[in-house]
Parts: structure tokens; sequence; C-alpha cells
């Protein structure tokens, strides 16, 4: 059954646990947690098709083959809490809070979330005063988590950017992109992004053997494979047309000389292209 709840918080945080309860019994705390997690986040991820689609899409009705039509939809009714308390009051990290509540932090690995709090104070020393000609100069910026957890410090900055005085769109302006070695973790940052309208992805991965890589040096287009989990607010129109153009810059500016052929030197995986490694801002970084 796991340690006793504590600290919940909010109306929408004790439905979710309500909700767990119903199936708490036949199925355990983490089993319960574990399984709303991923389907949640393939729910979210099938949406836009994709070559990882069908491959998913299989993960997830191995997961939702155990319950029975009724328990799915308590799931279902779970992620709707989620959603509506995300676009009721989105400066928070919802999931995070509800795993350190729910005493899973405890049985899984012994790792812990960094407080709200605290990522709210980094993310505002991380934005910076130049912040605002970043976006000027460029048109947008990419903000990097190598080890995201649930998605507090990326769901913090996010924020930041739309505090009064700074009033930046950062559905339009900034790329939000996240990294960690655990599955779930990265699964729940995921679709608190989602549900968030933040333009970026997850990768699942180790971010000290296999930093993100990408075509381009500011991350715009990752190497792509099945542990990266692109957001649906990142195939958004003005994002598709910056790809466009990235793709259409390395064609002209890395096409070989006329009458030779163009050859690719093979490489490593996980060292094929520019990588996206922590800065002296620590942890959250801009690029």
């Amino acid at each position: 059954m796991g340690k006793a709840v504590r600290r919940v918080r909010g109306e929408a945080q004790k439905n979710i646990i309500r909700c767990m309860d119903i199936l708490i019994g036949r199925y355990s705390r983490w089993e319960v947690w574990q399984d709303f997690i991923i389907m949640s986040a393939i729910s979210i991820a099938n949406v836009l098709g994709g070559p990882h689609r069908e491959a998913r899409e299989r993960e997830y009705t191995n997961h939702a083959s155990r319950y029975s039509l009724k328990e799915l939809e308590v799931f279902a009714q779970m992620l709707s809490e989620v959603a509506m308390e995300m676009e009721r009051e989105p400066d928070q990290d919802l999931l995070g809070e509800l795993f350190m509540a729910l005493g899973l932090s405890n049985e899984w690995k012994g790792q812990f979330f960094t407080p709200y709090s605290v990522c709210r104070a980094m993310s505002t020393m991380t934005y910076g005063d130049d912040f605002k000609a970043r976006i000027e100069q460029k048109g947008w910026v990419a903000v990097n988590d190598p080890a995201c957890g649930a998605g507090a410090l990326l769901i913090a900055f996010a924020n930041e950017c739309r505090r009064p005085g700074h009033d930046i769109n950062f559905q339009t302006s900034v790329l939000f992109v996240a990294q960690d070695i655990d599955f779930l973790a990265g699964m729940m940052c995921y679709i608190q992004l989602s549900l968030m309208g933040c333009p970026g992805y997850v990768v699942i991965d180790d971010s000290i053997s296999h930093p993100i890589t990408g075509i381009d040096p500011h991350g715009l287009i990752p190497r792509d494979g099945p542990n990266v989990w692109y957001t649906p607010m990142y195939f958004r129109d003005v994002w598709h047309w910056r790809r466009l153009w990235v793709q259409m810059d390395r064609v002209l500016f890395t096409a070989a000389p006329k009458g030779q052929a163009e050859t690719l030197a093979p490489e490593p995986p996980g060292t094929n292209g520019p990588t996206l490694s922590e800065g002296k801002g620590g942890q959250l970084t801009l690029f």
C-alpha cells in the first residue's frame, strides 16, 4: 500500500488521490501512478502520429489491458483533473508535488524533486536582463534542463516569461528542451509541458554519457528516436517554419563542391551533432 499520503495541497490533488484510492487494493499505489503517467503521456503523444506511434500504442495497450473499462475511466478522470488544475494555476509542479505527497520517492531510487519555490528563484536568476534582447535578435531562445525530473524548472521558467513586465509569449519565443535518465520522470515532465502549451521535447537518456544532440547548435531539431517525445506545441506553424529554415541552411552550406560527391563520416551514437550542454548559469541553461 505504501506510506501514508502527506502534504496534500488543493482540491485537485485531493481529487486525484481519491481516484487512485478507487484502484489501490487490487493494484499498488506505485503501479497505479506508473500506469497513469505512461498512458497519459502516450495519449498526448499519439494524437500527433509520427514514426513511433505504433510502438507507443502497443505500450499503451500493454498497460491498459490490466484494467477494466470502468477502471480506465478513472485514469481519464485523473488526467482531466490534472489538465483543469494546470489551466487554473499553471505556476506549480502539480505532478512532482503529488509524487512526493504519495511517498513514492522513498520507493523509487530515493529520488526527490526540487521544491517549486526553489525552482522559481532559479528561473528568475536564469531569465536575466538580456533575455528580451536575445529574442529580439534571434526570434526565439531555447532553454535546457538536463536533469528535468517532473519539469519544475522549465514550468517555472515558462511562468517567469509570463510575469508582468516580462510579457514574453513562450509558446512562440521559447523552445523547452528537457532530458532525464528516468522514463517515468521524463513522462511527468512531458505531460506538464504539453498541457502548458510549451513547444519543445523531452529526451529519455543519461545527460552525462549521452547528452542531447541536434543537427543545429540551438537544439531546434534533435536527433530523432523512440526516446524523444515532442510536445504538441512543437508542431505549431511558427516552429515548423523555423525548422524548415534550419534544414535549408544545412543543405545550402554543407553541400559538397560541384562535381565532388558528398561523403558523411560515420559518427558514434550520442555524439553526432552539436551537444546541448550545461553552461555557467547552472542546471537551467539558455542557448
